[in-house]
């Protein structure tokens, strides 16, 4: 019965809230871009004390931490491990939490960190000591090295469509820079969220950071924000030294992720800018030759939607990422594709990042369907179509980029560049010793 009034309000509170959206072709094109799809509620079918809404994160070199919720709040916090079927001659005991949202109480959510693992290995594993085994693949231990990223993901027909995508062709780390869920205080979507891509995010690691859709304040009585969040997708933020699970950063084969948080202080004075300026300052190049950052509101958009919503982030922030070269920077926000050359203060520069929006996972909010004309010259490739990208990190100097619109039922790759590692440019890092920034554009091609 509680289930079912879940799914009632859920039904009625997104009928309320769901923007209407009509499908629209490009003059330019073919393509007909297609209208949002209905929510998808996913509903718990198990027993109480059964794992659920289990999920795989990195933390550190060679350790996992294993995420899933019961409703059974004496289940115990343990996860059974090994490398073959049904044997598990290794077991971790972590920590669990749980937490209220006005009338909603959240089931008993369990993190434990298992390891030390090997690279590139498949392991079993069983959470609570019941319920079905599953399992998950560790990343290499040499490059090369597959990202995915997606952003705005929700749980609609789309979210499936895109996840289905993915699952067609392996990789080894998912990135997604905010918009879990899409709950928006409706705690009953959290688990329903969890319950979809469990299928997925048990079987690789997912590194995720926050959007503005997992706030969820409520002034007065829910004054601070991301509750939920916090409690259900904790990330390694103490690992990267950080104090906030909102900003973090973590290493996998040759590359130091950067997760920022942009709902949360970032001017000069904050707590995220002086552990950013940390982070960034001890990388070292030799070892982790690239610099990938994740962030929410993009800092350079030529859609109609968002506008100028990451400009304060940026004018506090970008200079850091600039003086560190970093390779490229993701972000969501904008339900629509864009990736744009390399950039340093809203100018071609090919020291600067490569900037790409990919706010395109599946969202109830439908399209960003409206750019700006005539088009910046700092835009390459911008499209309003769901689906996800791929970064293949090749070896120390070159890796591959694609994005895949979901035509549909097909994943159709509807761009892709190759990028050179800015940490192989000595010129780039001349400018340090006070030389005059490199006239040439980045040897980026497509």
């Amino acid at each position: 019965m509680e289930k079912s009034l879940h799914a009632l309000i859920t039904s009625v509170f997104f009928l309320l809230l769901q923007f209407t959206s009509q499908c629209y072709a490009s003059k330019d094109e073919s393509y007909s871009r297609p209208p949002a799809r209905n929510i998808i509620f996913t509903d718990h079918h198990g027993s109480e004390p059964e794992a659920q809404q289990v999920h795989v994160s990195l933390v550190g070199r060679d350790h996992m931490r294993v995420t899933w919720i019961t409703d059974d709040k004496h289940a115990p916090s343990t996860v059974e491990y090994g490398k073959q079927p049904g044997t598990y001659n290794a077991m971790a005991t972590g920590d669990h939490t749980s937490y209220r949202y006005f009338f909603y109480s959240s089931g008993k959510i369990h993190h434990v960190k298992i390891g030390p693992l090997e690279p590139g290995t498949t392991y079993y594993y069983r959470c609570g000591g019941s319920g079905p085994e599953l399992s998950f693949k560790t990343p290499p231990a040499t490059l090369p090295l597959e990202f995915v990223v997606i952003g705005d993901l929700g749980q609609t027909g789309w979210t499936n469509s895109t996840l289905a995508h993915i699952n067609s062709r392996d990789y080894d780390v998912l990135l997604l820079p905010g918009d879990l869920s899409y709950a928006d205080t409706n705690q009953p979507l959290w688990d329903s969220f969890g319950r979809l891509v469990e299928k997925y995010a048990s079987q690789r690691p997912w590194m995720v950071t926050e959007g503005n859709h997992e706030t969820e304040i409520f002034p007065i009585i829910q004054p601070h924000g991301f509750k939920a969040y916090n409690a259900r997708w904790l990330m390694p933020y103490e690992e990267s030294n950080s104090s906030s699970n909102l900003y973090y950063s973590f290493n996998v084969v040759g590359t130091h992720v950067i997760m920022l948080g942009s709902y949360t202080d970032f001017d000069e004075h904050s707590q995220q800018y002086k552990w950013l300026e940390a982070d960034l300052g001890s990388i070292d190049r030799k070892k982790t030759p690239w610099v990938i950052v994740l962030l929410h509101a993009p800092w350079y958009n030529t859609n109609n939607a968002h506008q100028g919503e990451g400009e304060s982030m940026r004018k506090a922030m970008e200079e850091l990422l600039y003086e560190a070269r970093v390779d490229v920077v993701f972000a969501g926000h904008v339900h629509a594709y864009e990736r744009f050359t390399r950039i340093y203060d809203n100018k071609v520069d090919p020291c600067g990042p490569v900037y790409i929006t990919i706010g395109d996972g599946g969202n109830r909010e439908g399209l960003a369907l409206t750019f700006k004309n005539p088009a910046s010259p700092l835009s390459l490739y911008r499209e309003a179509s769901f689906g996800h990208g791929r970064l293949r990190i090749m070896d120390e100097t070159r890796a591959h980029w694609s994005w895949h619109r979901n035509n549909d039922s097909n994943s159709f790759s509807a761009d892709e560049v190759w990028l050179d590692s800015l940490s192989t440019s000595t010129a780039c890092w001349a400018i340090e010793d006070g030389k005059e920034p490199p006239k040439f554009i980045a040897n980026d091609e497509l």
